[in-house]
């Protein structure tokens, strides 16, 4: 099992900017490839992006065309998501997924097990 908790989310300006941090705990943290998903309203959630262990494989969703670089420190058993130039668009609560490295790194949701309860991101315009 892994317990994911996300944090960072806030009120923020279009145009500004904001990191979003996730802490894993419960496996070694370089046994898990870790993603980011967001729901914004009234709208399914979708893949963010996506950094696999040891940062070798990163994946970017369409709708942000890697405009929000992910990273991670193993020795912090984080994963950090930095939203730049955010729109007011960009509004939503954004979750944190892990799943073991072995299933691989994609954007399907169905592949992460694990996922954090979700931090709100509001920009207003």
């Amino acid at each position: 099992q892994v317990q994911l908790e996300e944090s960072g989310g806030g009120l923020v300006q279009a145009g500004g900017s904001l990191r979003l941090s996730c802490t894993a705990s419960g496996r070694p943290f370089n046994h898990i490839n870790m993603a980011w998903f967001r729901r914004a309203p009234g709208k399914e959630r979708e893949f963010v992006t996506g950094i696999s262990w040891g940062s070798g494989n990163i994946l970017y969703g369409d709708s942000v065309k890697g405009r929000f670089p992910i990273s991670r420190d193993d020795g912090k058993s984080a994963v950090y998501l930095y939203l730049n130039n955010l729109k007011p668009e960009d509004t939503a609560v954004y979750y944190c997924a892990a799943v073991e490295r072995w299933y691989g790194l994609g954007i399907e949701e169905s592949r992460y097990a694990y996922w954090g309860q979700g931090t709100q991101v509001t920009v207003s315009s």
